[in-house]
């Protein structure tokens, strides 16, 4: 059986021949990314129906099912999970797809991304009370929410470092594609965003972080950084071949890159530092313990960084806008070329 698996599969399958006899069974490979989008489609319908949740009094009237702190309790768990199922697993769906189509290479630990899903559908799910610290919900829900949000971070660099190492081989690859730079920022960009937010989540930081601009600096890391660079990377490999044709520019790729990288950069770098000073301003009291800053104070002491991010977030529209036009052209100026789609890696 061996010698006839190896004439007709070749020596270099022969285990993977012999393994399928001894068997009897054949399991087909599947992208990993397929776990990632099941579980977001799973997950998000799930939360959907139980944060609906509500009694109809009349035709057009309802109440919520929950009420005080359960409410907010289970908004939260809503909430916060609609970014982890949605804007994590969904787009890592996208990066564990792309990734190695882009460059060329095979998923650098197929069962390390398994784990990845699996860890990280379990302890996300209890993240959610690490917004609710300080307030009427149970002390001991608030610390159960941090110590998982802290646990998160494993699975999630995890991640990143699957995806980052997918690039083994091919780093050189990163000096001529654009598309694969895109690709890079936004996995390093997640990996940042996911060591920001547990480290949030541990109360002593939240004091100060809480309510502050430093919080949208770290959701903004993750929405422009890591899910608007990741989707734009997937879309530039996309386009041509949806339409046979080669982009328009790679010019426009790749200046789109850094206007977006430096867009993004201003504008969480201002948030954090204007984020942490409100946080001080705000608990900065005097000898008598009155409050040291009033509120249009701390505004006032925002503005410059306000301007930055202005300027940062202008910077990535100014991008979306180059992005735009690429695209535009491709599909309707572009000469059709014959696109060669690189074999699937395994």
């Amino acid at each position: 059986m061996a010698d006839r698996c190896a004439d007709r599969c070749g020596v270099g399958v022969l285990r993977h021949c012999l393994f399928r006899h001894a068997d009897q069974t054949e399991n087909p490979h599947i992208y990993v990314a397929n776990w990632f989008f099941g579980g977001f489609i799973i997950t998000i319908t799930f939360l959907h129906i139980v944060n609906s949740a509500a009694l109809p009094v009349s035709l057009t009237k309802s109440y919520s099912a929950y009420a005080g702190v359960q409410d907010a309790m289970i908004q939260w768990w809503y909430g916060h999970n609609a970014v982890g199922f949605f804007l994590t697993a969904g787009f890592l769906g996208i990066m564990y797809y792309f990734m190695p189509k882009q460059a060329g290479r095979p998923v650098y630990s197929y069962r390390l991304s398994v784990v990845h899903f699996w860890a990280l559908v379990f302890t996300y799910i209890w993240a959610g009370p690490h917004h609710l610290h300080f307030t009427a919900l149970p002390d001991w829900t608030q610390s159960l929410g941090m110590v998982f949000s802290v646990i998160l971070l494993a699975p999630s660099w995890g991640g990143m470092v699957n995806g980052i190492m997918t690039l083994s081989g091919a780093w050189e690859k990163l000096r001529t594609d654009p598309i694969l730079k895109f690709l890079v920022v936004s996995i390093s960009f997640y990996g940042m965003s996911t060591f920001e937010g547990p480290m949030m989540s541990i109360k002593t930081v939240n004091a100060l972080s809480h309510y502050t601009d430093w919080t949208i600096g770290h959701v903004h890391s993750g929405a422009l950084g890591w899910v608007g660079m990741i989707s734009i990377g997937a879309v530039y490999f996309l386009i041509p071949r949806l339409f046979g044709r080669e982009m328009y520019s790679k010019r426009l790729i790749e200046t789109h890159f850094w206007v977006a990288t430096i867009g993004i950069v201003l504008y969480i770098a201002a948030m954090w530092i204007s984020g942490v000073m409100q946080g001080l301003m705000w608990r900065a009291v005097n000898p008598d313990g009155t409050l040291t800053y009033s509120f249009v104070e701390t505004v006032q002491a925002m503005h410059p960084y306000y301007v930055i991010r202005l300027l940062g977030g202008m910077l990535y529209l100014t991008g979306m806008l180059l992005m735009a036009y690429n695209i535009i052209r491709t599909i309707v100026g572009a000469r059709p070329v014959e696109v060669v789609i690189p074999a699937p890696a395994h």
